[in-house]
């Protein structure tokens, strides 16, 4: 008997749920209230579409497993903890949102309109980014009364990952554009490109960003450029970046800042920016040494700060509730074992999107992204740069399983008899 491979099927029903799925992403640069509503709608939409059989044979796969099993690790870690109990269920919540990429694997699996998420991001992003340019001189336009220069809502830290992302996303999409004979499409995508560079340029860039780009940029340039084209873009690169260097006197400020905090704190003790991430990192390390196998259990950092600065001065005296490094965060709280979990959804994920689709590089630079944030922020935990993570693994990673469906059903059908 022919073995035979049927993809699920895609019926109308799903409609409501992928309109949900684009406000998600086209309201996430704006509000955080908005995005949550959306998501509340989207599973409403969905689990009346959901075939259980189906779904229970995608979520036996890790990239389901492991974002679930991080979220029952965060739970079970609230019983070894010795913080008060609504704060051990107050730092579980912001991993439940990790339950939602299994969910969106199996939506965008069965769905064509993925792509839809990924244009309504880019949309809303080139909005904001359009009205940070008029913000930055007319600051009275801005959406919310403390706005930071330049940022019309929310911070300068999530302005500058979404533009990042934009900006090395669409590199992809150039190439693609310029190799199939689309040159006025190319440039005009490149033109966009610049705009998101040129903001974070001279408008507002986050340190964090600054670090980050570049990786990005050397995983596209390795991954889909020939040896010419690669010399050809680092060497354009190298020039523009010279270029902006020089005339970008916040490019300089921003970069210069992280030598002289770092000074400040090694000298004398002082309360900077760079000596509060360094002391914070020293402190989790020995936290991390106390208790290395489970933590010390879920919500349990604050309380750690605020015993080792007791009779301290200084940035020594600082305490946090983050800090403000991802594998340190999930070290004290859930020693080795969250540590291994975290790493291994990371690399389960990256592996996912080996391919040379749209939706394999969206996937892959957005775990990329995370994974090179994390090492100065908890970016997983944070609501805007993990619902990026979840929002972007999710769709982009439901689209590449619905192409390895197919490619699979084919050749299986091809190398059976008539």
């Amino acid at each position: 008997m022919a073995l035979r491979f049927s993809i699920p099927r895609i019926t109308t029903s799903l409609y409501p749920a992928d309109i949900m799925a684009v406000l998600i992403a086209a309201s996430l640069p704006w509000s955080t209230s908005l995005p949550a509503i959306f998501v509340g709608l989207w599973l409403v939409a969905l689990v009346p579409t959901i075939d259980i059989d189906s779904f229970m044979r995608l979520a036996k796969r890790p990239i389901c497993v492991l974002p679930v099993a991080f979220f029952g690790l965060a739970l079970v870690g609230t019983l070894w903890s010795s913080s008060p109990w609504n704060t051990r269920l107050y730092y579980v919540g912001p991993l439940a949102k990790l339950l939602v990429i299994p969910l969106l694997f199996y939506h965008f699996q069965r769905s064509t309109r993925g792509v839809w998420v990924f244009a309504a991001f880019l949309v809303s992003c080139s909005l904001l980014m359009a009205l940070s340019w008029i913000v930055a001189v007319e600051p009275r336009l801005a959406l919310r009364a403390d706005a930071y220069y330049g940022v019309p809502v929310k911070n300068y830290i999530d302005q500058s990952q979404e533009f990042a992302l934009c900006t090395i996303g669409l590199a992809y999409m150039i190439v693609q554009q310029w190799q199939n004979r689309q040159p006025l499409r190319a440039v005009l995508l490149a033109a966009l490109a610049v705009a998101f560079f040129t903001n974070m340029t001279f408008i507002v860039v986050s340190r964090t960003a600054l670090v980050t780009m570049p990786v990005m940029l050397g995983v596209f340039v390795f991954l889909h450029l020939n040896r010419r084209n690669m010399i050809a873009v680092l060497g354009t690169v190298v020039v523009i970046v010279t270029a902006i260097w020089f005339a970008s006197p916040s490019l300089r400020e921003r970069t210069a800042t992280i030598f002289t905090q770092y000074h400040a704190y090694e000298t004398s003790n002082e309360v900077t920016s760079a000596g509060m991430r360094l002391e914070f990192w020293r402190k989790s390390l020995h936290f991390f040494r106390d208790a290395p196998l489970i933590g010390h259990g879920t919500g349990s950092v604050r309380e750690l700060f605020v015993e080792a600065a007791a009779g301290q001065t200084g940035v020594s005296a600082e305490v946090i509730a983050n800090p403000h490094n991802q594998t340190l965060y999930v070290a004290v709280q859930w020693g080795a074992v969250g540590v291994i979990i975290l790493y291994a959804m990371w690399l389960c994920h990256l592996l996912l999107f080996r391919g040379a689709t749209l939706a394999h590089w969206v996937g892959l630079l957005v775990v990329v992204q995370n994974m090179t944030t994390s090492i100065f922020n908890s970016h997983l935990f944070d609501f805007h740069e993990g619902w990026m993570y979840v929002l972007g693994v999710g769709v982009a990673g439901g689209i590449v399983l619905a192409k390895e469906a197919s490619m699979s059903s084919i050749t299986r059908q091809s190398g059976n008899p008539a």
